[in-house]
């Protein structure tokens, strides 16, 4: 604000600060050069210079720069430091704009900047992923491979499914793919077992467990429903066991408790994907998640250490943060020594 009040009491005091305030403008606002400002106002160019000088050194005029990256940066910072993580991708949605917008993008751009014209990428499912996978730009990897990692949805399920997915990725590298043509999820566990050993099914799951780099999608739970990936494998009795069980989200098909530890589950033994240790050790898996509904399960996911790289928005990563802090301060607030735990107000009686 204006720094010297005593020179507004006296009527030239006050006639000095309406001209600065009226050339600032010309030349802050109307974007004006300065000497049209000078033909403008009567004076001349070396007079304008001076009182546009004058005008910041008197609080008038207050100049700012603002850096947008500045805020997602740190947030970026604070996810790699707090879950040692390889790299972190933060966006913002333009007004009007959601996650989709934006985040697979920036997942797409982190993917090849951080993979090479020879490597060997796995894929999962779920419409995070497919939007990732149709933001990759167009290169001529011909020695990449791409390999999926889960089987294939339901036929009723309408999401983009694994084996488009990996078709699609391997399109824009332009190099190879290898699909698994079978369920996700099988009728029965030795139905399951028998199809784990045919040489396609078991080649493919192996070369995905030695990938360089995975894309993946975070699920969420929620009052025991798992989303549209389970939609059609969940019954009441399911329902039931995850919330029992205590889970908060799934990756890969794999359930995961609030510390991301795998939960078994009824579906465990009946499904087809990478194996839920193989995971962690890929070099660089991508998680792309987003939404206030999955803050619980990108974090479990990042305290195991089941993804290197996250790719999200900045309402998430400030969610996820924020609950990260809040547990923690539980959890020392519960193990406390009561020794050391400040005494309540004395009972009055």
């Amino acid at each position: 604000m204006f720094s010297d009040l005593q020179m507004m009491t006296t009527s030239d005091a006050r006639k000095r600060v309406q001209l600065l305030l009226r050339v600032a403008r010309m030349y802050y606002q109307d974007h004006m050069l300065q000497s049209q400002i000078a033909t403008a106002t009567g004076y001349s160019r070396p007079s304008v210079s001076r009182m546009l000088k004058e005008a910041q050194e008197r609080g008038l005029v207050r100049i700012s720069i603002e850096n947008p990256l500045e805020r997602l940066e740190d947030l970026e910072s604070r996810l790699i430091r707090q879950f040692n993580l390889r790299c972190a991708r933060v966006s913002e949605p333009p007004q009007g704009c959601t996650g989709y917008d934006v985040v697979p993008r920036s997942a797409a751009s982190l993917l090849v900047e951080q993979t090479r014209p020879d490597s060997l990428i796995t894929v999962s499912n779920g419409n995070a992923v497919a939007y990732t996978v149709r933001e990759v730009p167009l290169r001529n990897w011909a020695k990449s491979k791409v390999v999926q990692m889960i089987g294939s949805l339901s036929p009723t399920n309408p999401m983009t499914d694994s084996p488009e997915i990996c078709r699609m990725l391997a399109q824009r590298l332009g190099g190879s793919y290898s699909t698994l043509p079978v369920p996700m999820i099988l009728s029965s566990t030795p139905v399951a077992e028998a199809m784990r050993k045919e040489r396609q099914i078991a080649d493919t799951l192996t070369l995905g467990g030695h990938a360089d780099a995975a894309v993946v999608g975070v699920g969420s739970v929620k009052e025991g429903r798992s989303g549209h990936i389970f939609k059609d494998y969940e019954n009441a009795a399911f329902i039931k066991e995850v919330t029992e069980l205590k889970a908060v989200g799934h990756i890969c098909g794999h359930h995961i408790d609030a510390q991301g530890r795998h939960i078994r589950t009824s579906l465990c033994e009946r499904t087809i994907s990478i194996e839920f240790e193989r995971l962690k050790r890929i070099p660089l898996v991508i998680g792309v998640a987003w939404g206030p509904q999955k803050v619980a399960s990108i974090l479990a996911c990042l305290r195991a250490g089941l993804i290197s790289a996250l790719a999200t928005d900045r309402d998430t990563a400030e969610g996820i943060l924020e609950l990260d802090q809040r547990q923690r301060n539980a959890a020392k607030k519960l193990h406390k020594p009561r020794a050391e735990q400040k005494p309540g107000r004395a009972d009055p009686t």
